[in-house]
């Protein structure tokens, strides 16, 4: 089977009446969700460390950084609007697979500016984009997530390099060369977890995707098997590889309306149990020192990707269900804030954290948590949370992401611009220009 092939002939044949009304407005609430993400870490020490770093090499004014007063080059652009959109952990997750958002619209969001591209056209590639890179993932998930690989930066490359490939209006035989310059480029590993480097993933995507559009633009070739040959993304990368799921029902079922917005600053395994122990610390009024002791049953990914008991710092935080457990009973929150580095060394959060127990449940789903607290008057609280805030079955609303935007932009933006950034997201599609909302953007 030619799915490189193939996957490029749909690409290419994408045509923006035929996705659907509600696919197209879940690709502005992503964006709304997206913009929010990256301006509020604009300003973290990630994004400090990156801009010294490579401002040096940086080129031509061609796009803007978001949340900041520096423009730089689309390829930096993207590089580094893609770090600090993912630096909280704050970004969108597909149901099964991949943070969607923050390997393509970097890279759409840079390409716009540069060359004028219209709000309409820029939604429809993003559609597109969302469902190459998830259905890329998923022909090798969960299998290539478990041995670590990070998914969001292995197959987020292709939804990239898919999105800004229709902009730029590539024919098949580009097409297919840019997806095989796409997986040749393919990395991230889940080691760097709890690092700066977990967000360099999806910045390097987002650059790789949109070079390898580029480059295949003006007819640099690659193999045009890169996804399937014995060789090539899928087979190297699982060996439980199934190409049929990348095109299997093209253009009738849409990635994208699988597309969840986390409430919460941190991984999407533990969004229940954070979900979970605020609703019994604000039904009941508990304050940390009525707690004697608090024990979760979570799923085993859970102890694969956040089982660090005494983290240092705020981004080993976002892997911690103990710091997410104690922190939302201490609180009552779980935003940015909860995940900083004050916050994980405070003595009373700290001391709380050492009561949390956790213990491994294969019947218990990756998102869901059965939280039992014991109090020191002898009652004993319990909940069992299901479907977690912000799971398809229990959405964030326009109206929850929009305060989520207005949360982490606060102290960055003015709330004039944060309310023209909403509006700008919201009418996306009749922009003559969709690069107005990264300039709206800046500091």
């Amino acid at each position: 089977m030619e799915v490189t092939k193939t996957l490029a002939r749909y690409i290419v044949q994408s045509r923006r009446e035929e996705v659907p009304a509600d696919v197209r407005h879940e690709a502005a609430r992503a964006l709304l969700n997206w913009c929010g993400c990256a301006i509020g870490a604009s300003r973290h020490e990630t994004i400090n460390n990156m801009l010294a770093a490579v401002l040096p090499f940086a080129g031509q004014p061609q796009a803007q950084i978001l949340g900041r007063n520096e423009r730089t080059d689309c390829l930096h652009a993207a590089l580094v609007n893609g770090v600090s959109s993912h630096v909280f952990d704050f970004d969108d997750t597909h149901a099964k697979a991949i943070h969607p958002s923050a390997p393509v619209y970097p890279a759409l969001l840079a390409l716009s500016e540069w060359k004028g591209i219209s709000g309409a056209d820029l939604v429809h590639a993003f559609v597109v984009g969302v469902e190459t890179e998830c259905r890329v993932g998923l022909s090798v998930f969960p299998e290539h997530y478990a041995i670590g690989w990070h998914i969001t930066g292995t197959a987020g490359v292709f939804g990239a390099a898919a999105a800004i490939g229709k902009l730029l209006g590539l024919n098949e035989q580009q097409m297919a060369w840019a997806l095989g310059i796409a997986a040749t480029q393919s990395s991230g590993l889940r080691e760097m977890f709890g690092s700066m480097c977990k967000s360099l993933h999806p910045g390097r995507a987002s650059q790789n995707g949109l070079m390898a559009a580029m480059l295949a633009s003006q007819n640099f070739t690659s193999s045009e098997q890169g996804i399937e040959a014995k060789r090539g993304f899928g087979r190297v990368m699982s060996t439980k590889f199934d190409p049929s799921i990348i095109t299997a029902d093209w253009g009738k079922r849409w990635e994208l309306s699988s597309n969840m917005y986390k409430p919460f600053a941190c991984g999407l395994v533990v969004q229940g149990t954070i979900d979970g122990c605020i609703q019994l610390r604000n039904e009941n009024g508990l304050t940390p020192e009525m707690i004697d002791s608090v024990d979760l049953k979570v799923s085993p990914i859970v102890f694969e990707l956040t089982a660090k008991e005494n983290p240092q710092t705020g981004l080993e935080g976002k892997f911690s269900v103990f710091h997410a457990a104690a922190v939302a009973l201490h609180t009552g929150m779980a935003g940015e804030a909860q995940f900083s580095d004050e916050s994980v060394l405070n003595t009373v959060t700290v001391a709380l954290r050492k009561r949390v127990r956790i213990e491994r449940d294969e019947s218990i789903g990756r998102v869901q948590s059965l939280i039992t607290i014991k109090l020191k008057d002898g009652r004993t609280l319990e909940r069992h949370v299901i479907h977690a805030l912000g799971t398809l079955e229990r959405p964030m609303s326009d109206a929850d992401l929009e305060a989520k935007f207005r949360g982490l932009a606060d102290g960055i933006l003015t709330k004039k611009q944060a309310d023209e950034v909403i509006r700008l997201c919201w009418t996306v599609e009749t922009l003559p220009d969709a690069g107005a909302i990264a300039r709206a953007a800046a500091a």
